[in-house]
This record gives structure tokens, sequence and C-alpha cells, in this order.
């Protein structure tokens, strides 16, 4: 198998972590390395259960990455453009950690582990879901304080915001978790890659 094949095929194991919960909300999936970072943010989102309604970027060291439009706000760290970085360019063989932030206004930080960089089986499609637990936070509902001190209110039937706060977060459970529909947004991806695939092989055989 030559080094073109074996870098697509590539796989690696990511732990998701939405830092400062507790308990912990995370997530593990499987991706493929060949993957960009603009799709990272895409699998980040589908594991999670964000709704991908909001500005994001991911940190390692001094560097930035994130979507085009932040390259032209004329902020004060360099943005270097998602789209054109693959993860195979910043995961090391051993484990890599990478900040990801969603959301500037609530700043949901997550810490994405990269560990286990291996071949994948030809069987499987990447990214696949392998394990997690609780469900994240409903959007905007004001950071970690908010969240947190909404659980609080939904917890107390006789505090006077408990209707609107119920009326917000509406049958979210802290602690259900839906497989199902992560399974489905991962596969909705690895499609899109497959499809990406076979149009790459079609150009190389013609």
């Amino acid at each position: 198998m030559n080094a073109t094949v074996n870098s697509i095929d590539q796989i690696v194991t990511l732990r998701i972590e939405l830092l400062d919960t507790d308990p912990l909300i995370w997530r593990q999936v499987e991706v493929p390395t060949s993957i960009t970072l603009k799709v990272l943010h895409d699998v980040v989102q589908a594991a999670m259960g964000w709704w991908d309604q909001h500005l994001w970027a991911f940190r390692q060291g001094d560097r930035t990455y994130g979507p085009a439009i932040l390259r032209e706000d004329g902020g004060p760290t360099p943005v270097l453009k998602a789209e054109t970085v693959r993860l195979r360019d910043i995961v090391d063989p051993g484990e890599t950690v990478l900040d990801y932030i969603y959301d500037f206004g609530d700043n949901w930080e997550h810490r994405l582990t990269f560990t286990e960089v291996r071949q994948g089986d030809p069987n499987v499609e990447y990214p696949r879901y392998v394990a997690g637990k609780r469900a994240a936070p409903p959007e905007d509902c004001g950071g970690i304080p908010g969240f947190y001190g909404g659980l609080e209110v939904l917890a107390d039937r006789e505090h006077p915001d408990h209707a609107d706060v119920a009326d917000w977060f509406g049958d979210y459970d802290p602690e259900s978790m839906d497989q199902f529909v992560i399974e489905i947004a991962l596969n909705r991806i690895a499609r899109r890659r497959n499809a990406a695939k076979a149009t790459a092989a079609r150009k190389a055989r013609s």
C-alpha cells in the first residue's frame, strides 16, 4: 500500500470534552486524518449535538484555525483557514491536544484529544461514533453559568423564572444522549467523504 493510500485510510481516536462541565460531557469518535479542520468542526458539531449556528475556532499553541470570516474581522491573532488544513498536518503519532471554541458569546470550550493514529478498517465508514455521556447544553443558554443556573431553576418549581426557563430548555434531559441521532449525523459526513474519494479515484483513472 503506497503512502498516498495510507494517508487517505489513516484514522485517529478523538475524545471530545466540554470543559467546566460536572459531571463531564464527553464523546469519543474515530475520524480520518485526511479530513480538513472544517470537516473536523462538522464532526464535533455532530457528535455534541450542536446546531452550527455560531462562529467557532480551533487553537493549538499560538495558532488559530477557523472559517474565512474570522480572517476578515481584523483581529490581533492571525487565523489560518480551516478549509485548507488537514488533520494529519497537526496530529502527532502519540497524543495531540487541540482546543475548540464554539459560540464566542456563550463560549463553549472543548478539549479535543487525539490518540492512536493507525490504519482504518476498509469495511468501516468514518467518522464513527464510539462512546459518550450526557447531552450537550441547549444552544444560546448563556454558556456554562447560564446552563447550570438554568438547571437549578428547573429543579425548583417555585422559582419565579421556572416557567420561562422550562420553555427555553424544552424537553432537555442532561442525562439523555441520543446516540442514534449522533450516528446519523456522522454517517452523513462519512457519505460526503466517500463521495469525494470516489470522485478523486475516477479522476486518477482518467
